[in-house]
């Protein structure tokens, strides 16, 4: 058994100071810091923050790694190199390209996920498969050669993989009957985005099986008071809604708002490409070119694309640009993607019995220590 000290515990509903976290492959308990048990190896965390890992739901790359390489030498570096940003699981994210490279791209991450649970890397926890069923007029950096009308067929093909697909419902058509299909037959989260629905319709797939927005406010139809758009329907409708939370694609000023309305069916996530970990300059997202600076990702044309956001970074900036408490914070990185994604029995918090997956950080979450299933597998 493993102790950390001298930590601020973050759990889903508090932050504790003078306790001890008790843990091995699971969370054993938390205790007076004078009643560690003595046989207990001691990790000190420095007066600095212990929280559940995160869980990244919406990520195409990172060190210049793409999840559409479709290579397992890219998803081992991705998974690597995320373990700097406490990230502990995460859903690698395809985009609209050619079918064929999607499913070698799912394929690869299928092959892969058992032997993530014990490598030194982030847990694959499924794939996000972001299109190609979508809207041209919504697709954002997306490339409107490759997409397609929503396959049930596809989605059951490799639905042990997929947690998560990107749709937009109004592309669906006979009243739905791809959303219906996969709801009945599978476990996949459907989730409306690149979505030019109008209110009623985004509202009506819900009905049909649609529980997930993906980056909400992007990509979609907007909040107008004569026109409500999907934003609209995102919050109205008791369904869980992604958010990039690098100030950029939604501006701070929205996520006291958001958090009232979504509370813990907010999920924080980075949208990260390829460029993500690596310095300013040009790189590539499924064969586009993108420019890099600052903290935003362009196409050549100015099309905004995804984040270079590192998850924690993102639970910072929500945390020092709004009235949310950090646990909450935490809990939208943590917890509530994990109920999202139907894991929350053994993931998303640090409660007895669920998976160990903790990270340390320091007073402002720059991660000091990422640990999976009680292993070590970062330390800064």
């Amino acid at each position: 058994m493993k102790a950390i000290i001298n930590g601020k515990i973050i759990l889903k509903d508090r932050i504790l100071e003078g306790s001890a976290l008790l843990y091995s492959d699971v969370v054993e308990g938390i205790v007076p810091h004078g009643s560690v048990p003595k046989e207990a190896e001691i990790i000190d965390a420095k007066g600095g923050y212990v929280a559940p890992g995160l869980i990244d739901m919406h990520i195409h790359g990172y060190l210049g790694k793409d999840v559409c390489d479709g290579e397992e030498e890219s998803i081992r570096t991705i998974s690597k190199g995320l373990l700097a940003n406490g990230v502990t699981g995460y859903l690698p994210t395809t985009m609209t390209v050619d079918m064929k490279v999607i499913r070698k791209a799912l394929e690869v991450c299928r092959d892969l996920k058992e032997e993530s649970k014990d490598w030194d890397g982030s847990v694959i926890l499924g794939c996000h498969a972001e299109g190609p069923f979508i809207s041209e007029s919504k697709k954002g950096a997306q490339d409107a050669k490759y997409i397609l009308k929503p396959d049930a067929a596809f989605v059951k093909e490799y639905a042990d993989i997929i947690k998560t697909i990107t749709l937009a419902p109004e592309t669906d058509e006979n009243d739905f009957a791809a959303i219906r299909e996969i709801t009945r037959d599978t476990d996949v989260v459907i989730s409306m985005g690149h979505t030019s629905a109008d209110y009623e319709t985004a509202m009506a797939s819900v009905n049909a099986g649609v529980k997930h927005v993906t980056h909400l406010f992007n990509a979609m139809t907007p909040l107008a008071h004569r026109a409500p758009g999907v934003v609209t329907a995102a919050m109205n409708a008791d369904i869980s809604c992604e958010l990039i939370v690098d100030t950029f694609h939604v501006d701070a000023s929205l996520y006291n708002m958001l958090y009232k309305l979504k509370g813990r069916k907010l999920c924080f996530i980075t949208d990260c490409l390829p460029a993500g970990g690596l310095p300013e300059g040009e790189y590539t997202l499924g064969g586009a070119k993108i420019i890099y600076r600052g903290i935003v990702c362009r196409l050549e044309d100015g099309t905004v694309a995804g984040s270079v956001l590192h998850l924690n970074k993102g639970v910072w900036n929500v945390y020092t640009n709004s009235d949310i408490p950090l646990y909450e914070c935490v809990n939208c990185a943590s917890l509530n993607p994990a109920t999202t994604l139907g894991l929350e029995k053994t993931k998303g918090s640090l409660e007895v019995g669920k998976d160990a997956d903790i990270i340390i950080t320091d007073s402002e979450f720059n991660v000091e220590k990422t640990i999976i299933g009680g292993k070590i597998k970062y330390e800064a």
